[in-house]
């Protein structure tokens, strides 16, 4: 079955340096899938970021960033077995949704009356 993903930033976290004013430090996120049902699922997530390591040449200030941006370096770093991982989650998730899973513990076992 086929998924959809989408994507969200859900919350920023910045620090000044003595360089720049509200680096972004830390990000949290949501990746969301959707089946062709209709079923939604999501995975949240949570990146950091070091300040230490900004370009200066590349610096844009808080109040000119967008979501695209920010999830474009979130994306950078959510590939390989990480982003397996994350898909594989919000699958599970989904699984459960279309074929949930029946717990029997003690008493309801078709055995007992």
């Amino acid at each position: 079955m086929a998924i959809t993903y989408t994507w969200e930033v859900t919350g920023i976290k910045t620090r000044n340096t003595d360089s720049f004013a509200n680096a972004v430090v830390q990000t949290y996120w949501k990746k969301i899938g959707t089946d062709e049902n209709g079923n939604t699922a999501h995975f949240a997530g949570a990146t950091p970021f070091d300040a230490d390591t900004i370009d200066p040449d590349n610096f844009t200030a808080l109040d000119q960033l967008t979501e695209e941006m920010v999830l474009g370096w979130i994306q950078a770093c959510v590939t390989g077995s990480y982003e397996e991982h994350v898909n594989g989650v919000i699958q599970k998730q989904l699984d459960d949704i279309t074929s949930p899973i029946t717990e029997l513990n003690d008493g309801d076992m078709p055995w007992q009356s």
